[in-house]
């Protein structure tokens, strides 16, 4: 019998890395995921090295009082575990920490930022960690700077990192680390009524890509009705990855340093009669705050015997079954995204996270196939 609730699937990133100031060749195409550390039922030795190019470790936080990465012994091993096992199963692949995540307090970042001696700590702090445990680069998860000054203090913050990541390079004759950043899905937004801008100066310089998180656009906070979440398009508003990518280039972003992302949240239907994206709903769905991993949408859909429908102008996936609606990304919707990335000349992907398509369906879709007609923000 179906649940009387409402799903949808867990998130699925799509990365487009960037052309820097610094780079004057194209650089290779990215096919990356996040790996999270906490799943210990999913080892960095499950993980299918042969599909990617780069995979991020999430997450590291910076002490509150010191600024440094904070690593106890049990981490550390499972740093150098991580790197190690990655680096064995398949040499070419770059392995990132990531610092920060979505349950990270905003506000230490923000203090660290605001002041230079500050942000040296912690950069030098992040080098050090990086290199002892044998990563090729460090990725930034701030979510977000809430006001224009810290926008200001994180562009500062991210110039002093190359900097300091140039000069470590050239005085020890290693290649440089990488360094990357998640960000809003729009290169400017408005929240709690201050409107914000991402670096993009400062952005384009000296960072390698940019992760723009592309998803979540409808959620668990809402759960009035059902919402495509990481809606391609969006008839009826800006909130949509196609918006979202065009503000970054617009706004001055190479392309080839643009990032895409898919994203699940979920909710229950008031009606089962009324089940289309938009349906009214009443509350969250099973899972983490209403979030299924996408073997679990495939088992709701088969022994629930589920609707399946593919939606075009979104392009999204959604399932339903009595009250319970789950929408998410499947291998056709994935299919479409990265033909998108692909027309915008895009740099390539990344998922989140490894842990959320353990049989690798949606990740094999890494290679765009012809036969879908694409609706691109702007034209050459």
């Amino acid at each position: 019998m179906a649940s009387h609730r409402l799903v949808l699937l867990l998130p699925v990133l799509v990365l487009f890395t960037i052309t820097t100031g610094y780079v004057m060749a194209s650089p290779p195409a990215v096919k990356a995921a996040y790996w999270p550390s906490w799943i210990q039922t999913f080892p960095p030795s499950a993980i299918d090295t042969t599909l990617f190019t780069h995979i991020f470790y999430a997450f590291l936080l910076p002490s509150n009082v010191t600024f440094k990465l904070e690593v106890s012994e049990s981490t550390a091993s499972l740093l150098k575990n991580f790197t190690s096992t990655l680096h064995q199963k398949n040499p070419p692949v770059k392995t990132l920490v990531s610092i920060g995540g979505g349950s990270s307090d905003p506000k230490l970042f923000a203090r660290m930022a605001s002041n230079e001696g500050s942000r040296s700590i912690f950069i030098d702090s992040a080098m050090e960690v990086a290199r002892t445990h044998g990563f090729d680069g460090l990725d930034l998860d701030w979510e977000f700077p809430k006001n224009p000054k810290e926008m200001v203090d994180l562009g500062q913050l991210f110039e002093e990192w190359r900097v300091a990541i140039r000069k470590e390079a050239k005085s020890t004759h290693r290649s440089p680390l990488l360094l990357t950043a998640a960000v809003y899905f729009s290169v400017d937004f408005q929240w709690d009524e201050t409107y914000r801008k991402f670096p993009v100066a400062s952005i384009a310089e000296s960072l390698d890509w940019v992760n723009a998180m592309c998803y979540e656009y409808r959620g668990s906070w809402d759960t009035s009705a059902t919402g495509a979440h990481a809606a391609l398009y969006d008839p009826n508003s800006n909130i949509s990855t196609s918006y979202g990518l065009a503000s970054w280039v617009r706004a001055g972003v190479p392309r080839n340093m643009v990032v895409m992302g898919l994203y699940g949240k979920t909710w229950q239907l008031k009606d089962p009669k009324v089940n289309g994206i938009g349906a009214p709903a009443t509350a969250v769905g099973p899972g983490d705050d209403g979030v299924l991993i996408f073997s679990q949408v495939e088992k709701f859909n088969k022994e629930n015997s589920a609707t399946v429908v593919y939606d075009a102008k979104t392009v999204s996936t959604y399932s339903y079954a009595g009250t319970s609606w789950i929408g998410y990304d499947d291998s056709r919707s994935t299919t479409v995204k990265l033909e998108f990335a692909q027309a915008l000349g895009l740099r390539g992907y990344f998922f989140w996270a490894l842990s959320y398509d353990s049989e690798w369906e949606i990740s094999k879709q890494g290679k765009p196939v012809s036969g879908h007609e694409l609706q691109l923000p702007f034209r050459e």
